[in-house]
C-alpha cells in the first residue's frame, strides 16, 4: 500500500513539474498574430471556397496583409473589396467590365439522386439533405462560390443569378451629393450644402 501512495505522489509531482514547464514555455514561446490578418479575415465571407487561389479565407487574408490583390474574393463581390481597402487605408480598386452577378445555387430536385456529394463540397453548409433523399439550398446560406457544381454526377446543380430585392439592392449612394439644407437655429437663415 505504501508504494502505491509513492507512486501515486510522484506522478503528481512529475505531472505540476511538466505542467509547470509547459506553461512558461507557452508564455516564452507565444507568437503574436498579425492584428491586420485577424481584421481582414473578419471581414471575408469565411467560405473557404479557394476561388481566390488560396486554401481559404485565412490564408487570404494573410496574403492580403503582405501585399496581394484584394478583388480575388468572389463570394464577398465588392462590398468585400470596399470593406478591406478602407480597413487598410486604400482606395478600392475598380472593377473592370461589369461587376459580377451574385449567384445562387439550386438543385433541381427531380434529377437529385441524394448522392450526398454536394453537401460535402459544400464550405458553409447552405445544402441539406440525406443519402438517397433529394437534396435542397438554402439561399440565405449560399455563397455562390460554385463548389458544389463539380461533383454533382446528374448535373442537376445550377447556378442562379439573385434577383434584386429590397434586401440586396446595390443603393449607389453617392457620398457627394449637394443637398441644400436651411439651417432655422440661426438669426440669418442659411442654406447649408453637403459635401
Amino acid at each position: 500500500m505504501p508504494t502505491t501512495y509513492l507512486l501515486i505522489i510522484a506522478i503528481v509531482v512529475l505531472a505540476i513539474i511538466f505542467g509547470s514547464l509547459l506553461g512558461l514555455a507557452s508564455i516564452k514561446l507565444k507568437v503574436e498574430a498579425d492584428p491586420i490578418v485577424e481584421k481582414i479575415d473578419a471581414l471575408l465571407p469565411q467560405s473557404q471556397c479557394g476561388q481566390c487561389g488560396y486554401p481559404g479565407c485565412k490564408p487570404y487574408a494573410q496574403a492580403v496583409a503582405n501585399g496581394d490583390d484584394i478583388t480575388k474574393c468572389i463570394p464577398g463581390g465588392q462590398t468585400v473589396i470596399v470593406n478591406i481597402a478602407e480597413l487598410m487605408g486604400v482606395e478600392p480598386p475598380s472593377m473592370q467590365g461589369e461587376e459580377p452577378v451574385p449567384k445562387v445555387a439550386f438543385i433541381d430536385e427531380e434529377m437529385c439522386i441524394g448522392c450526398t456529394k454536394c453537401i460535402q463540397a459544400c464550405p458553409v453548409d447552405a445544402i441539406i439533405g440525406t443519402n438517397k433523399a433529394m437534396h435542397t439550398i438554402i439561399p440565405d446560406l449560399c455563397t455562390g462560390c460554385e463548389l458544389c457544381v463539380a461533383p454533382c454526377p446528374t448535373d442537376c446543380i445550377s447556378m442562379l443569378a439573385i434577383k434584386p430585392n429590397i434586401d440586396n439592392w446595390n443603393w449607389k449612394f453617392d457620398p457627394n451629393l449637394i443637398i441644400p439644407i436651411v439651417d432655422t437655429t440661426t438669426t440669418p437663415k442659411k442654406i447649408i450644402k453637403g459635401k
